[in-house]
């Protein structure tokens, strides 16, 4: 997977291979020969949204100048910590922030990074010249799904190689996968829905912000051999703990993995106060434990060594805390199949051609599903 050799632009993958699709997800470089004990840091950074900027051409020239900066940041975290940091995940959607009511087609111009566009290409040439892994999180177009965007959450190598690419599945106003789940399943197959790169560093997995309060996103990570989580969030951050904050937790004990996860230091150009999200970037252990936390502002603080010889001793052992291998999925399976509650293919029509995703029908599809569960008297 690494390569010491600088190269002068980081080598495109095309959409399919990008998201490997039809290729296992494991199949991509191998494990060192030794488990590796590394540093990884949960970079927290102030996030410019793009909801003011009138134009394709402003906004590229907003994500341009954060690129630089993280350029920059990156360059000197690898200096100061050295060639142990091998790992660094970035806050989610770190160039553009969330959209603030444009309409999809809109923001999928403005703000979504296309597959093989110039601004994974500098992140390729942020990882290749600092030699880490680079994890984040990006709105993204398809040219599968023409007018709409997938939140992406993506992993560079240090060839400068974007090695693996998830799209949310559980978002408020975005359009995902399950709502055009049959044909996005023809398209890349289930491999890319819930993709695992296995490194030199590890087998890894990323969560999206919010999903990290959803267990089954990461457990059929866990089922692919996930290791360690990259969770680029975007989140309320308080002194006292959040719902996220015992998540975080959660999906550790339960999965044996590390969880990186980093927060924004605030997001700027907004009606929001600009520090609302800020701070509380972490590290936890595949114990539970909270290896490191960061306060607010840009900082690298949130920076600890991961150690997979004693996760993977830990996975391997008998007893009542081996909360992975003594799962009973088959004792689950029937329910899961039985029950449906947030609609699947809801912008799919049956013809196969996509809806217009409008913001109104994802509230409008909420309330529908309220109104079935409640009828059903399950809420």
């Amino acid at each position: 997977m690494t390569n010491s050799t600088p190269k002068t632009a980081a080598k495109k993958t095309t959409p399919i291979e990008s998201l490997a699709a039809k290729i296992p997800a494991r199949a991509r470089g191998g494990r060192s020969r030794k488990d590796p004990i590394y540093t990884a840091t949960a970079m927290q950074l102030a996030t410019y949204s793009l909801a003011r900027y009138p134009d394709r051409e402003s906004a590229r020239a907003r994500m341009g100048a954060t690129l630089d900066y993280l350029a920059e940041k990156v360059r000197g975290v690898k200096t100061w910590m050295g060639p142990a940091l091998k790992l660094i995940v970035l806050p989610e959607y770190l160039l553009t922030s969330f959209p603030e009511g444009e309409p999809v087609p809109q923001w999928a111009d403005k703000a979504a990074l296309d597959m093989d566009g110039p601004e994974y290409d500098r992140f390729g040439e942020i990882a290749q010249s600092n030699d880490i892994f680079l994890a984040g999180n990006a709105y993204e177009k398809d040219p599968h799904f023409p007018d709409y965007y997938f939140q992406t959450s993506f992993i560079v190598a240090p060839s400068g190689d974007v090695i693996l690419r998830y799209r949310r599945l559980n978002s408020m106003f975005s359009p995902s996968p399950h709502d055009v789940w049959d044909k996005y399943l023809d398209i890349y197959g289930l491999d890319a829905v819930f993709p695992v790169v296995d490194t030199v560093i590890g087998r890894l997995a990323p969560i999206a912000s919010e999903e990290i309060l959803y267990p089954e996103v990461a457990r059929c990570f866990a089922m692919r051999g996930a290791e360690v989580f990259t969770h680029s969030s975007s989140e309320f951050a308080s002194p006292l703990q959040t719902r996220k904050d015992a998540a975080k937790i959660c999906r550790a004990v339960e999965n044996i993995a590390y969880v990186v996860s980093a927060n924004t230091g605030g997001i700027r150009d907004t009606e929001m106060p600009p520090d609302s999200s800020n701070g509380g970037s972490r590290i936890i252990d595949f114990r539970g434990k909270l290896l490191r936390l960061s306060g607010p502002g840009d900082s690298s603080g949130a920076s600890a060594e991961i150690d997979l010889s004693a996760l993977r001793r830990e996975r391997r052992k008998t007893g009542l805390n081996n909360t992975l291998i003594r799962q009973r999925f088959e004792a689950y399976a029937a329910s899961y199949a039985s029950h449906t509650f947030q609609p699947v293919n809801s912008l799919l029509k049956k013809d196969g051609s996509l809806r217009a995703p409008q913001r109104k029908h994802f509230i409008d599809t909420q309330k529908a599903v309220i109104a079935g569960l409640s009828k059903k008297g399950i809420i």
